[in-house]
């Protein structure tokens, strides 16, 4: 795996775990009772951004490392999860 691709599998990891993380333990406006007019009850009053952008770091990291090690050690390889899901590809030449 060449580091550009490394680095835009962590990206794409952290971006998806992200967005799963953002919702836990969010304070809306509405849970507070303090509602600013203009703005909807749901609208973030405590959102803990860089708390959260902590936790998917160490989260995607260890997910990133998972998936680099399967890429890397060969475990799966590409002609295998086409022979399970799509058959697409010809078998491997024989050498």
């Amino acid at each position: 795996m060449d580091p550009v691709s490394g680095l835009v599998l962590f990206a794409v990891i952290w971006f998806m775990t992200f967005l799963c993380v953002i919702p836990f333990r969010l304070e809306t406006q509405g849970d507070r009772g303090e509602v600013v007019h203009g703005t909807h009850a749901s609208s973030p009053e405590v959102h803990n951004l860089r708390r959260k952008a902590l936790i998917t770091t160490g989260i995607a990291a260890v997910i990133w490392a998972l998936a680099a090690w399967v890429i890397l050690s060969g475990v799966i390889s590409v002609r295998e999860l086409d022979s399970w899901m799509f058959q697409r590809m010809s078998p491997r030449p024989e050498l």
